[in-house]
């Protein structure tokens, strides 16, 4: 057997610079032999954590436009149609096996080279004369769990954009003779998924609550795979390989089997503590469960956050940057703008139904209005779906939920025994009085450093016998008072014989002497104090309490978005401004409205959560036994369901009707893939949907938009129809495999590997 070798000092820039999955590692100097590597404990975990490294970010991550998958789809459509760029192309149907403005960073060559890794990871930890390091089993079995399911998860990745790719689970010898590779079909590669995951699950969970390829992970293993992600990898592909594009005669993966698999990913993770997250927030936080729970960074404990399987590591969507308002401070651009299809889409509150049943022309303007619906094509955005107004910016809809309340982080400043020519009496309300010239006293410490906030202030209230004109305050950073560290004998503290609020700004007190928030050369921030000086002489009687430090960043004003031609988030079809929306609607899921160019606080996307089993199971069920048919437990603990209890399920916690029962299964379907639609919407499903469900040339030809007019105190709502793409054609059903790869394996097989069309 040939020895293999790994460089040391270049190994990463090796592994990002490959370009194919034929690519080999040559000898250099500095080089390290895999029984090197993996004679090394440390090395070895150092290996395993860097088979993570091609784990793909979801988001706002396709090429340099800065735009979601979403943008790509009939879910909207992208204020950058304009611009040079990926959605530019899409739009103007310039794709090709040299250009494909969705491939982005997670290509085929990314994920085979992350697959190559895992094949040596795997490889190496089972062969005794490689791996001599102590590990221990439990420890061990976790790091191989894992790295079977990543590479499981790689090659989900691949045939989801390309079909049936080349089968390889273990490393390329140097000798490897390229000739006898060739394209598995989809079913061989949902086998090998499978596979691994079962292999991933057969392991043991290991004794300790830290290792082992386990169900439970604490917080600080964020982006450790669990046997959960194992069954949402498992639900997925059965899915997809039983679904129209990929069901062929003959096929393993029938609905039937699609069925076993999905309701057994569903009840193992149900019977392991997963939830639906149906937490209430405050009204000033979010709308309800569902916004919230997008907004929120899931806890890998699942202590608050019992629905995410796994969420993306890093990239926070950033939708008030990349997708904002106009009137979101530190917006860049309008980017996404969710279609009227979509709009359409969400049901009615009090009747559960679809207010659009479809369209009588082409251009989708004239749409056909569910007369048992409720809804009102004057009033349009009455009485939706929850999850509506939690995703969806429209006119007139609040920027910002605030109540007034603001979240403060709060620091109480009691009186110290230091003073001069004061008298301090008194706990909960402290009376200072004044009995000589020089009259002052200091505060007890900090205590921590202050939080950041867009506001920093001293406050208190009060009552004082007289008006203090020359009041002062020494910032002490350095063990006590210095001269020049002080606001000057400047502030006015007004006569009041009522509780009155006094505040004083810190933002110069930070900024020049660093008070509360570096040492300055001095003490710790915690360490830092006032000295308050109280005025130049005697018979003042001051009464304060709530004496303290207060960091906040105060609410947005609550503006409304206003979508109107001329409205301050107007509609807008001048190509060259990027600002405003094209379809009359802005993206609000992930969205906190806090969040701006100081705060930070949008949401990270989901890679699997419990709903989308959920759903999974209901479209295999639908279509194996019957909407109303239960199915048996998989699992110990779980019950029986059928598919309409599991879309009702998912429609409960948005708070919408349940399904009736009897529905045929077409009317079923259309109900389905509606609330598919809905709760998955922007999350990168509906990319591939349309396409596993073959529907894409009903779907993607283009996306319509409202274009709405101000008429005094009403409006007047115009569809209109945005521009055609011409991405709907059947080739549109995969994408392109890049041309260099198509060439190498032609060279070397003689089988062009180029997918239909491209």
């Amino acid at each position: 057997m040939k020895k293999n070798v790994f460089r040391v000092l270049i190994m990463a820039a090796c592994f990002l610079s490959m370009e194919s999955c034929a690519d080999l590692d040559l000898p250099s100097d500095g080089r390290l032999t895999l029984e090197d590597m993996f004679s090394s404990y440390q090395r070895t975990r150092n290996y395993y954590h860097s088979c993570r490294s091609f784990f793909p970010e979801k988001g706002f991550t396709y090429q340099g436009s800065r735009a979601p998958l979403a943008s790509f789809t009939d879910e909207g459509h992208d204020a950058s149609d304009g611009v040079n760029g990926a959605v530019n192309d899409w739009y103007n149907n310039r794709t090709s096996a040299t250009n494909n403005p969705i491939e982005g960073s997670y290509s085929w060559t990314h994920y085979f080279q992350g697959i190559r890794k895992c094949n040596t990871f795997l490889t190496s930890i089972k062969d005794p004369n490689i791996a001599t390091a102590y590990i221990d089993e439990d420890e061990k079995n976790g790091w191989i769990g894992e790295v079977l399911v990543l590479r499981a998860y790689y090659y989900l990745q691949l045939i989801k954009k390309y079909g049936g790719v080349p089968i390889i689970n273990t490393p390329y010898e140097v000798n490897h003779d390229f000739s006898k590779d060739r394209r598995a079909t989809f079913e061989e590669c949902a086998d090998f998924i499978i596979a691994d995951c079962d292999a991933a699950l057969a392991l043991p969970e290991g004794g300790s609550a830290n290792t082992g390829f386990r169900w439970n992970i604490n917080d600080n293993e964020r982006g450790v795979i669990t046997r959960a992600f194992a069954y949402a990898v498992k639900s997925q592909t059965a899915l997809y390989a039983a679904s129209p594009l990929w069901s062929t005669g003959g096929t393993k993966y029938t609905w039937e089997r699609a069925t076993e698999i999905t309701k057994e990913a569903l009840d193992q993770c149900l019977t392991h503590g997963f939830q639906l997250f149906t937490t209430k927030p405050p009204e000033d936080v979010a709308q309800n469960a569902y916004a919230y729970y997008f907004i929120l960074r899931s806890d890998p404990s699942r202590s608050v956050d019992k629905e995410t399987i796994f969420e993306s590591l890093s990239a926070r969507t950033n939708v008030w940057k990349f997708a904002g308002t106009p009137i979101t401070e530190g917006a860049e651009k309008a980017g996404f703008g969710p279609s009227q299809e979509l709009v359409d889409a969400y049901g009615m509150l009090a009747t559960g139904e679809m207010p659009v049943l479809g369209y009588t022309d082409g251009d989708h303007v004239q749409p056909i209005i569910n007369t048992a619906a409720g809804y009102d094509p004057m009033n349009p955005y009455v009485g939706r779906d929850p999850r509506f107004y939690a995703s969806v910016y429209y006119n007139n809809s609040p920027r910002s939920l605030t109540s007034g309340v603001i979240e403060k982080t709060l620091y109480p400043l009691n009186f110290a025994a230091t003073k001069n020519n004061v008298t301090v009496s008194g706990t909960n309300e402290v009376k200072l009085v004044t009995t000589s010239s020089d009259p002052w006293v200091h505060t007890t410490t900090l205590g921590k450093a202050i939080a950041a906030g867009q506001k920093r202030v001293i406050s208190f209230e009060y009552k004082s016998n007289k008006t203090v004109n020359n009041a002062e305050f020494f910032f002490c950073v350095a063990g006590g008072p210095q001269g020049g560290v002080s606001t000057g004998e400047n502030i006015t503290i007004q006569q009041a014989g009522e509780w009155t609020r006094f505040e004083y700004d810190l933002s110069s007190a930070i900024t020049k002497w660093g008070f509360g928030v570096n040492s300055n050369g001095g003490q710790a921030p915690q360490n830092h104090f006032l000295r308050f000086d109280l005025t130049s002489g005697a018979g003042y009687e001051i009464t304060i309490r709530n004496f303290q430090i207060e960091s906040f960043t105060p609410p947005p004003a609550p503006v409304a978005v206003e979508t109107f031609v001329g409205g301050n988030c107007g509609i807008s079809s001048n190509i060259t401004q990027t600002r405003f929306t094209r379809t009359g609607y802005y993206l609000r899921k992930f969205n906190n409205y806090k969040s701006g160019v100081n705060v930070d606080g949008d949401g990270l996307m989901k890679i699997f959560r419990l709903a989308e089993l959920y759903l999974n199971f209901a479209e295999a069920a639908s279509n194996s036994v019957g909407a109303d048919a239960a199915v048996a437990s998989k699992a110990n603990g779980a019950a029986a369901l059928s598919a309409r209890e599991a879309v009702n399920i998912i429609r409960a916690r948005a708070g919408m009707p349940a399904l009736p029962t009897g529905l045929s299964k077409e009317v079923f379907q259309i109900r389905y893939r509606n609330e598919r639609q809905v709760e998955l919407a922007f999350e990168e499903h509906r990319f591939f949907d349309v396409r596993r469900w073959k529907i894409l040339g009903e779907t993607d030809k283009f996306v319509s938009g409202m274009r709405i007019t101000k008429n005094g105190n009403s409006y007047i709502y115009n569809r209109f129809k945005l521009q055609d793409r011409g991405t709907n054609v059947d080739k549109y059903l995969l994408s392109p495999i890049k041309l260099s790869e198509v060439s190498k394996m032609l060279s070397f097989t003689g089988v062009n590997w180029q997918n239909p069309g491209w």
